[in-house]
């Protein structure tokens, strides 16, 4: 018989019928833990013939268990996974005449089944029907602050009684349905609460074989993140304290099991990478809204009165003449033949074939996977008790390191950091994780830092922190500056090309305790580009240049770097005043032909200014001989007619006129003179193009 494997993830209700199947129990054999914050726990169990295998899961892991449940069974057949349903307390109570929240005190029990009859015991015996259970504060004595009661109303065989529900001793239902719905409902809740597994129940048949096969059930479910954590250990330092050598790596897994189970005797494996985990709640029930409709009545029909008929005959003939007859439309298919010409495709296609086995999982202790993942599995069984941690080793080699300083203005802008540039020289990446140093002093481990190790692929190299050098002091100054490539004047713009240059200069004092291989990183600027060091190959990280300088031992160097970007600038020429063109003119960077032009345009710019303030002066005073003139109207009228005073006045207002007429002239000449002028000044911008 072929293998055959069968990829099961279905919630269906078990088989009504069919044969019987021997109940038998999975065992745990492997765990794989995944940087996605997921588990992969797979299951085993010998079987012979047809079998229903029992699991149990979480509750809080059902949803991914229904999401990536997988059954592995090599010569047996497809059978289903079932389960109790999620049986919510709605669906408890979906019959009962109160809801869970009437649970919450006897007054809302007893308002909730509002009808029902009951028997009050205690000091006042009475039977009746409950009315309501209304809450009332009544104040203690002695000051003793006040409490809250419930009166509860009774219609009894005498009439209406109350009593205080909390004076009563005993309160019970006298029809038995009711007392048994009370029953049902907190056995639910009661159930509910300790309903924290569930079962699943995996059929397969055997197909007729005998013999006995190996069944294995698989599921991926939350876990918490297992995290990387490692080790280095350097030899003791040298002389020249910067060269190549190498460092002992240990990494290790720590990892907690809070599956619930124990883990005996397990294939553990932990996994690096960034999959996407995804969850949907697949266990609970969920309903389609569907759209409300009014429902059709036949309303009341009210015929129309007639008014008579009109003749037709001659305008219907008319009509059909003009009009062209409609095509008649296509007859629809059947509604057989549309649905096999749907299904046509689905018929030719090929037969759904299961999945192959996954692969063993691969016996080295690192091993690259698919999606850029790195697998880590423990050479031998593994025992983690529930609620458990462990330590679980995932490297140990050597690795190369060399030593240098890198200064990071950002993390301290005084002195540089005590580094370490690792390189993975190995066939596998190294997980990210927080590395612990250690350094030989004296023949003996010292401590003498931790770092922070992002994801190591390999082939690739880290620079690793982990302590201030305050043997080396680093100081800098900054130093902007433009400077003008281009310039030229068209279409009466004039158009710089400038260069601009921040500079850095670094001032380096080395340490007495011997030579250092500083790395400075210089910030990276969008749009600009490393001009200084002039043919330097500095290594780029995604916001600095990472710029080499030795640094010997008590001495002082200096490191000069620079970022550049060019930049335009475009002047509209008409919009400067004369003094702006002056200023332009002076510039030595500008090329003497420039100097001179705009020297020119100065002059012109100067004389259409001189013209509008002539304008600007013509206008005051003529508005001053207005103001004056009015004043010498008032005066008038108020003088007695041709007496000395009112004749001065008449003389006056005429020599007003007569100068008002000049200035009117001169205003005229003046603005003439300046429309020359701003027109000699834009025939001499759009003369200029150099």
């Amino acid at each position: 018989m072929t293998t055959r494997t069968a990829l099961l993830a279905s919630t269906a209700l078990l088989l009504a019928a069919g044969p019987a199947f021997a109940q038998d129990a999975l065992v745990l054999k492997r765990v794989l833990l995944s940087t996605g914050g997921v588990g992969y726990f797979e299951y085993e169990a010998r079987v012979s013939g047809d079998a229903a295998l029992s699991l149990e899961v979480r509750r809080d892991q059902v949803d991914d268990v229904l999401k990536s449940v997988v059954v592995y069974d090599d010569r047996g057949g497809v059978g289903t996974i079932g389960l109790a349903g999620a049986e919510p307390l709605d669906t408890a109570f979906r019959e009962l005449p109160f809801s869970p929240g009437d649970l919450s005190s006897p007054a809302a029990l007893l308002n909730a089944l509002k009808g029902a009859e009951v028997r009050a015991g205690g000091p006042r015996e009475l039977t009746g029907r409950l009315l309501s259970v209304t809450e009332e504060t009544v104040q203690l004595p002695n000051g003793g602050g006040t409490t809250t009661r419930h009166r509860v109303s009774l219609m009894t065989a005498e009439g209406l009684r109350q009593l205080v529900l909390e004076d009563a001793d005993a309160l019970r239902f006298t029809d038995p349905r009711v007392q048994a719905q009370l029953d049902a409902a907190l056995t639910a809740v009661a159930d509910e609460g300790r309903r924290e597994r569930r079962r699943l129940t995996v059929r397969t048949s055997g197909n007729g074989n005998a013999g006995e096969r190996t069944i294995r059930v698989a599921y991926v479910a939350a876990t918490p993140l297992w995290k990387a954590t490692y080790r280095l250990s350097l030899p003791a330092k040298d002389g020249a304290a910067n060269g190549a050598a190498s460092g002992a790596l240990q990494g290790w897994a720590v990892l907690e099991n809070l599956s619930g189970e124990e883990w005996r005797d397990i294939d553990l494996t932990v996994v690096s990478g960034n999959p996407v985990t995804l969850r949907q709640a697949l266990y609970t029930p969920y309903f389609v809204d569907r759209p409300e409709v009014p429902v059709e009545v036949l309303g009341r029909v009210l015929p129309t009165a007639d008014e008579g008929t009109v003749e037709l005959a001659r305008q219907r003939a008319a009509v059909q003449d003009e009009a062209a007859p409609p095509r008649p439309a296509a007859a629809p298919a059947p509604m057989a033949e549309a649905m096999a010409g749907a299904m046509a495709p689905l018929a030719k296609a090929a037969p759904y074939a299961p999945p192959p086995p996954p692969a063993a999982l691969q016996s080295a202790e690192a091993s690259a996977a698919e999606s850029a993942q790195v697998l880590f599995r423990y050479p031998q069984p593994v025992t983690v008790p529930n609620g458990g941690t462990l330590m679980m080793p995932i490297a140990a080699r050597a690795l190369p390191t060399e030593r240098v300083a890198l200064y990071q203005p950002g993390t301290q802008p005084r002195h540089p950091l005590a580094s370490l540039r690792l390189r993975n020289d190995s066939g596998t990446a190294l997980p990210p994780g927080l590395l612990t140093f250690y350094e030989t002093v004296g023949d003996a481990p010292a401590y003498v830092g931790d770092a922070r190790m992002a994801t190591l692929p390999a082939g690739e190299s880290r620079l690793l922190s982990f302590a201030v050098d305050q043997a080396v002091t680093v100081d800098r100054a900054e130093q902007p500056s433009r400077r003008l490539a281009r310039a030229s004047i068209a279409d009466g713009v004039l158009l710089l090309s400038v260069t601009e240059r921040q500079t850095t200069t670094y001032t380096v004092s080395g340490a007495a305790d011997g030579d250092r291989a500083l790395v400075i990183e210089h910030p990276r600027r969008s749009g600009w580009d490393l001009a200084e060091p002039a043919g330097a190959a500095a290594d780029a990280t995604a916001n600095a240049y990472r710029l080499p300088l030795a640094v010997p031992a008590g001495k002082t160097v200096t490191l000069t770097a620079a970022l550049e970007r060019p930049r335009q600038e475009r002047i509209a020429l008409s919009d400067l005043t004369a003094d702006q063109l002056t200023v332009q003119a002076a510039s030595q960077e500008l090329p003497a032909n420039l100097r001179e032009a705009l020297t020119k345009l100065a002059g012109l710019r100067a004389a259409v200014a001189g013209k509008e303030r002539r304008i600007a002066e013509v206008e005051r005073d003529r508005t001053g001989q207005i103001d004056e003139q009015n004043r010498l109207r008032a005066n008038l009228a108020a003088l007695p007619a041709g007496s000395d005073l009112h004749k001065r006045t008449l003389a006056k207002m005429g020599e007003a006129e007569n100068r008002l007429d000049a200035l009117a002239r001169d205003l005229t000449v003046a603005r003439a003179e300046a429309d020359t002028a701003r027109q000699t000044l834009r025939d001499g911008i759009r003369a200029l193009a150099r």
